[in-house]
């Protein structure tokens, strides 16, 4: 399923964003911080469960960027790792984090600095991987 636009979780220090069709459930976030990424509640995610620097943290960790966050005011945004790395998963997915620049299949360009990028060429959600083709199997 492509993705749509992502959903805001708003807080008094940060932002929250999460992008359902890109996340690929590695549970850095609920077992990260419980406090504030809970799948039992309704909204799962309470920007303000926590200080705003361990939510980023926590956040650093979601492999497939579906998770990202916006410090509120003029905090810092997220620093892309240096040097970029690109590895290839066990099930075969391209796992990136660095200063990226995905292009989408209407031919734009997206600012990222976490993503899984399929390699089977079967993920409905190009160039991010969903899960549905072989690369996408553990």
């Amino acid at each position: 399923m492509p993705s749509r636009e992502p959903k805001a979780y708003e807080g008094k220090r940060i932002t929250v964003t999460y992008d359902t069709g890109r996340c690929l459930h590695a549970a850095e976030c609920v077992g990260g911080l419980p406090e504030v990424f809970d799948s039992g509640k309704r909204p799962w995610v309470q920007p303000d469960g926590a200080e705003p620097e361990r939510v980023a943290e926590v956040i650093r960790r979601c492999p497939s960027g579906a998770l990202q966050y916006r410090p509120a005011g003029d905090g810092p945004a997220e620093e892309p790792d240096r040097p970029t790395t690109v590895v290839r998963s066990s099930a075969g997915q391209l796992v990136m984090r660095g200063d990226l620049r995905v292009a989408t299949p209407d031919g734009t360009f997206r600012r990222e600095t976490r993503a899984m990028l399929c390699a089977c060429g079967v993920s409905g959600n190009q160039p991010f991987c969903d899960h549905s083709g072989a690369c996408g199997r553990d």
